[in-house]
């Protein structure tokens, strides 16, 4: 038979004080400001003509933005169009970036592996930077300060280069020990 007063739990001292920690901590955390902030995963975010957010930060979603965005928008495995104002940040990951007519970036422009387009009248404030992927603008539009576009092919070109090797390796050392094999009958 089994008794709750014979059974006994002893809790160390470093754990008791630690559980009273977390929830202190807990009790009296100041909330995070995220009444502007959109953070979406698998569902694109869209910013209409007259409405304002501040963050967007989006997995395996897009960013639309034909308002204002008025701080970061972070993107990884899909796409950022702006047709608005994007007042700081735009960084891609695995994506490509759109600017339309007279839209605007105030700050940094940063793509990784993915295509980027800069319509008629389109800037950005300070530096534009693609890295393994490309850069299409018109001749209207600008970059503030620098431009640095690093084509795929500097990633790729490597991995294909030793995906080659390693094929060939493979394919002669399959055929070695197929003709050790046959010699053997």
């Amino acid at each position: 038979m089994f008794r709750l007063n014979d059974f006994k739990v002893h809790v160390p001292g470093w754990l008791a004080c630690l559980v009273v920690l977390a929830v202190a901590a807990g009790v009296f955390a100041v909330p995070a400001r995220a009444a502007e902030d959109v953070v979406h995963f698998g569902n694109s975010i869209e910013v209409g003509p007259n409405q304002r957010i501040h963050d967007a930060v989006c997995f395996f979603c897009s960013v639309n933005v034909h308002g204002v965005a008025s701080h970061d928008i972070v993107v990884f495995f899909g796409s950022v169009h702006v047709d608005g104002q994007a007042e700081h940040d735009v960084v891609d990951f695995f994506g490509d970036v759109r600017l339309e007519e007279n839209s605007s970036i105030r700050h940094d422009l940063v793509n990784f592996f993915g295509s980027t387009w800069l319509a008629e009248n389109a800037s950005v404030g300070q530096d534009a930077v693609i890295m393994f992927g490309s850069l299409h603008e018109e001749s209207s539009a600008s970059v503030g300060k620098n431009q640095v576009v690093q084509p795929g092919f500097l990633f790729w070109g490597p991995f294909l280069i030793i995906f080659l090797i390693v094929g060939l390796v493979v394919r002669e050392t399959r055929r070695a020990r197929a003709l050790r094999f046959m010699r053997g009958f």
